[in-house]
């Protein structure tokens, strides 16, 4: 494997990381959020990641980086509360909250963060590589 698909790696890494760290931050703004209905209620969103294969070549020393699939809107239930004096409640007085858990959405942002410290420093080690395998061209 080069040290270019190395970065290229790398950097898909990094981009599948943002997309999860973005949508992390998104579910931990909404999840005080309150609606008067079911279907208008926040709902907790995840993104899925697959292997993106090189469609270019069969080789398989080309490696393989990281492709966002799409995000899913998470299927636990919402939370339900009767609230009548609410001015957000519906007819019978309820009012319907996100399903986002915070615990799970901070620890998930803290996997993200570190999964994207350590892309950034695959590259920057593959940078340095690349910058001394320049200097022993030079003879130094």
């Amino acid at each position: 494997m080069s040290l270019f698909n190395v970065m290229k790696i790398s950097s898909t890494g990094m981009a599948a990381e943002n997309v999860r760290l973005n949508t992390t931050a998104s579910n931990i703004a909404n999840a005080n959020s309150v609606s008067s209905s079911y279907e208008d209620t926040y709902r907790a969103r995840h993104p899925v990641f697959a292997a993106a294969m090189d469609q270019a070549s069969a080789d398989q020393s080309k490696g393989v980086g990281v492709e966002v699939k799409g995000i899913v809107e998470s299927q636990r239930p919402l939370q339900i509360e009767y609230a009548p004096g609410n001015p957000m409640a519906d007819e019978n007085g309820y009012i319907y909250k996100s399903n986002v858990n915070i615990v799970e959405e901070m620890a998930d942002m803290m996997s993200a963060s570190k999964a994207y410290e350590t892309n950034v420093q695959v590259a920057d080690t593959t940078k340095r590589i690349f910058r001394r395998v320049l200097q022993l061209g030079q003879g130094q």
